[in-house]
C-alpha cells in the first residue's frame, strides 16, 4: 500500500490524464483533420493528380497526330495479250513457276495500295516515292474523316521522297518539322501512321543509328542515308512521320528489315527530306551530282583508323575519264579530309554539277590529285 498522500497525488494525475484524452477525443470531433477529412467531403481540385498526368508520348502525338495522312492509291492495270493459241493458258503450273498471269485472272483491273504521309505545308504532303509510284489516282484522307483528291508535285526515286497537293482549301493542320542533324543515338523515336488502314497508330522506340547507308542494307538503287530504329513500322506505315519526344517530325519512315535481322525499321532524315522536297516544289525534279563510283569503308583494327576504298569505276563516267582507279584510296574531296564514304557523298552533293572539284588518292602509297566535273545521276544511266 502507498501513504495517503501519494495515493492522492496518484489519483489526481489519472483524474488529469483521463480530461486530457477527453478533451483530444471532443476536439477531433468538433474539428476534424483537414488530412483525413478534406478529400471526402471537399477535393482540393488545385493539386496535381499523378494519374491524369500525360505521357511525353501522347504530348508529343497530340502535336503532330492530326497533320498525318492516309494515302489511298489506284492504278489501272491492263490485260496481257497474249495469242490465242498460245500453250501457256494450257498448263496451269506455268503461271506459278514464271509468275505469269492465268487467262481467269488476265483481264483489267484496279489496283488499290494505301500509305501514309503527313502535311507540312499548306495543302502539301510528304511520302515516300514507292506509295504513289504508277498511280492513276490519290487520295488523301485526313484525320478529321475526310477524303480529298491529291495531285503528285514529284517524286524522287533516289531518295524514296514524294510530294502531294491536296485539292481544297485549309486552314491544313501541319506538322512541326525538327531538324535531324540534333537527334542521338539513344533517343526516343515514335512511329506514327495508318498500317493496315489504322489511323494514327503510334509505336515507340529508340534511335538506334544515325547515317546507316543503304547499301549495308542490299539496297544500290537508292541514294539515302537512314535513321535506323527499333520503334516497328508496319505495312501501311512508309511515308508516315517519326517524331522525337516532343513531337516534331525527325524522320520518314520508308523501310522495314525483313527476314534475319527483323525488327529494324528505317526512316529518311527530315533535313534531308525537306532539301529533296524543296526541289521538286520548285523543279519538279532533283539533281544528284555523281562522280560514277562506289565506295566501301574500311577499318584498320591495328592502327584503329578508317578510309575509304574506290570499289567500281562506272564506265564512260566523270571519274572513269578524270583517271580514278579500282581499289583507291580516298584522302580528301575539296578541302575536306575523308574518313567515311558519307564525307565523299556529301562534298560531292555541295559541289554541284558540272562544277569541277579537286580529289587527293593515295594509289600503290602514292599520292594523287585529281579534278572531276560530277554529273547528275541520270546521266550515268544513260551511258
Amino acid at each position: 500500500m502507498y501513504p495517503k498522500n501519494i495515493r492522492k497525488s496518484k489519483l489526481k494525475s489519472f483524474k488529469h490524464k483521463q480530461l486530457l484524452i477527453s478533451s483530444s477525443i471532443t476536439m477531433s470531433i468538433l474539428c476534424p483533420s483537414n488530412v483525413i477529412s478534406q478529400p471526402l467531403i471537399k477535393p482540393n481540385y488545385s493539386e496535381v493528380n499523378l494519374f491524369s498526368n500525360k505521357s511525353f508520348i501522347t504530348k508529343a502525338v497530340e502535336r503532330t497526330g492530326s497533320s498525318v495522312v492516309t494515302i489511298d492509291t489506284q492504278r489501272y492495270v491492263e490485260n496481257r495479250k497474249f495469242q490465242r493459241n498460245s500453250q501457256l493458258f494450257l498448263d496451269p503450273y506455268f503461271e506459278r513457276f514464271f509468275g505469269l498471269d492465268l487467262p481467269k485472272n488476265n483481264q483489267p483491273r484496279i489496283e488499290q495500295n494505301q500509305g501514309s504521309g503527313f502535311i507540312f505545308a499548306d495543302g502539301l504532303v510528304m511520302t515516300n516515292a514507292h506509295v504513289v509510284n504508277g498511280s492513276d489516282k490519290v487520295i488523301v484522307g485526313l484525320t478529321n474523316g475526310k477524303k480529298l483528291k491529291a495531285k503528285l508535285v514529284g517524286q524522287d526515286f533516289f531518295t524514296d521522297l514524294a510530294v502531294l497537293k491536296i485539292d481544297g482549301n485549309g486552314p491544313w493542320p501541319k506538322a512541326k518539322l525538327g531538324d535531324s542533324t540534333k537527334i542521338k543515338v539513344g533517343d526516343w523515336a515514335i512511329a506514327v501512321g495508318n498500317p493496315f488502314g489504322l489511323e494514327n497508330t503510334v509505336t515507340l522506340g529508340i534511335i538506334s543509328n544515325l547515317k546507316r547507308n543503304v547499301n549495308q542494307l542490299g539496297i544500290y538503287d537508292k541514294k539515302l542515308e537512314l535513321i535506323q530504329t527499333d520503334a516497328a513500322i508496319n505495312p501501311g506505315n512508309s511515308g508516315g512521320p517519326l517524331l522525337n519526344s516532343k513531337g516534331e517530325v525527325i524522320g520518314i519512315n520508308t523501310l522495314i528489315r525483313s527476314g534475319p535481322g527483323a525488327g529494324l525499321s528505317f526512316a529518311i532524315p527530315i533535313n534531308k527530306a525537306k532539301e529533296i522536297a524543296d526541289q521538286l516544289i520548285k523543279n519538279g525534279k532533283v539533281i544528284h551530282p555523281m562522280i560514277g563510283i562506289s565506295l566501301i569503308d574500311v577499318s584498320n583494327f591495328e592502327t584503329n583508323n578508317n578510309s575509304v576504298k574506290v570499289g567500281y569505276v562506272v564506265p564512260n563516267s566523270p571519274a572513269d575519264k578524270s583517271g580514278i582507279m579500282l581499289d583507291d584510296i580516298i584522302i580528301k574531296v575539296g578541302d575536306k579530309d575523308i574518313e567515311n564514304a558519307s564525307d565523299v557523298i556529301s562534298q560531292i552533293s555541295k559541289n554541284g554539277i558540272n562544277k569541277q572539284i579537286k580529289i587527293l588518292l593515295m594509289r600503290r602509297k602514292k599520292f594523287i590529285s585529281l579534278k572531276v566535273k560530277p554529273t547528275d545521276i541520270s546521266n550515268l544511266q544513260k551511258k
